[in-house]
């Protein structure tokens, strides 16, 4: 499952330019960067750079490297699983933090959607979407530890590794294993355990590392107050202060610096707590954002957003100043309110709301427009880019409102978005 495949991840640590690379590309193996898990970047015996590079072809025939770079950096992103069964110089650059880095400092790196969902018979399987193709794209299977796990994590360090962590096996219950998959290489990693096995808990990340807090730990039947962080930089999970209360959360986000979390108490009550990274502690909140505050939510440009109906065509944002959610972004385009449309995931995408519902449907809602309508209708800022539903008639929404209740083939567990 561990790719061992070493990448060009060594340029990065000081060379700016595409041209200074140039002498590392035919073949340098060794990974200086700290955030990439050296348990994945093995050091190789190989013979010296000098002798590898003299035996080896130009990436491309006729040019030098650097400007071959310069081009194959600019081929999009649904072609790279090509590029890398090229050969294997090909496949080297591509795997490595070199390639992907230049793409992002001339801002053409793509971001993707991934979308984990469970089917009727409580499989996993995840598909990702391609945006600017608007097309749905192969990935390798989820590793056979999550393909029926309940209750697991799922979030993104580093901008391009999705991580899956705790859950329950359904036979060996409540697990502490961590795997990720890089966008990347397109193969999944293994990662350090975490301290305490849990699942139903919280997670989040901040400042490019990984929270989790609270859950149920299997065998004993009972809500959590440990919480612990992931450091990709140390690769290693360090313990952090105990929640005030033990709580299995159902809904969490990040918000000006702090994560804050509301779930179920050990006696069934709803409590909600923040947690403030900078001092380590938590405490209990009960202002306007926490009593207003509904599932799926996300911030994007520092302003927090929660969908405020079941098909998500319908946007709230939360005013800080009156600390109430008082404006509404609404698309007058409802779907229906069945299971199969209800809206499953909220998440940021290029500068835009991204909403994704049960049946693979998503739209965009380009809010940075939100302050030059003037009062003028929402509908213009909705855009629909895939998936079922976006064209149904108002007959066949009612069938699918009464008849897809109970009926409904999968639905989605996680949603997150990859950038290479």
């Amino acid at each position: 499952m561990v790719d061992t495949t070493a990448c060009l991840c060594r340029v990065d640590t000081g060379l700016k330019t595409v041209a200074g690379a140039k002498r590392y590309v035919p073949g340098t193996k060794l990974c200086l960067r700290p955030d990439i898990k050296p348990s994945i970047h093995p050091t190789r015996n190989k013979p010296a750079r000098g002798d590898r590079s003299r035996n080896q072809s130009p990436l491309l025939p006729g040019l030098p490297d650097d400007l071959a770079i310069a081009c194959l950096i600019r081929v999009p992103r649904v072609e790279h699983r090509k590029l890398r069964q090229v050969c294997k110089r090909w496949y080297r650059l591509l795997v490595g933090n070199f390639f992907y880095s230049l793409r992002k400092s001339l801002g053409i790196a793509e971001e993707w959607i991934y979308v984990i969902k469970r089917d009727r018979d409580g499989k996993i399987s995840w598909h990702a979407f391609d945006p600017v193709y608007q097309l749905w794209q192969p990935l390798p299977p989820v590793p056979r530890e999550y393909s029926g796990a309940l209750g697991f994590g799922c979030a993104v360090l580093n901008g391009c590794h999705l991580y899956l962590f705790g859950g329950k096996d359904p036979l060996k219950g409540s697990m502490r294993r961590v795997i990720f998959y890089s966008a990347r290489t397109n193969k999944w990693h293994r990662a350090p355990d975490m301290l305490r096995r849990r699942h139903f808990f919280g997670s989040c990340v901040i400042n490019n590392c990984l929270y989790v807090a609270g859950g149920e730990n299997e065998g004993v039947h009972r809500s959590l107050r440990s919480a612990e962080v992931y450091d990709p930089n140390k690769n290693r999970w360090s313990f952090i202060s105990d929640m005030s209360t033990a709580m299995v959360p159902f809904i969490g986000v990040v918000y000006d610096g702090k994560w804050f979390l509301k779930g179920l108490g050990p006696h069934q009550q709803v409590l909600s707590e923040v947690y403030q990274p900078e001092n380590d502690s938590w405490y209990p909140i009960y202002d306007g954002m926490v009593s207003g505050w509904r599932n799926p939510s996300t911030t994007l440009n520092g302003k927090l957003y929660a969908l405020d109906c079941k098909d998500g065509c319908k946007v709230r944002v939360y005013d800080e100043v009156t600390d109430s959610w008082s404006k509404h972004i609404d698309s007058k385009m409802h779907l229906g309110s069945s299971r199969a449309l209800e809206a499953a995931a909220l998440v940021p995408l290029n500068g835009k709301l991204c909403i994704i519902r049960n049946n693979m449907s998503i739209s965009l809602v380009d809010v940075s427009k939100l302050e030059d309508l003037k009062g003028s209708s929402a509908e213009q800022l909705w855009e629909t880019i895939a998936g079922k539903g976006q064209f149904k008639t108002l007959v066949t929404n009612l069938w699918s409102s009464l008849a897809g209740r109970n009926r409904l083939k999968s639905h989605i567990v996680h949603c997150q978005v990859l950038q290479a």
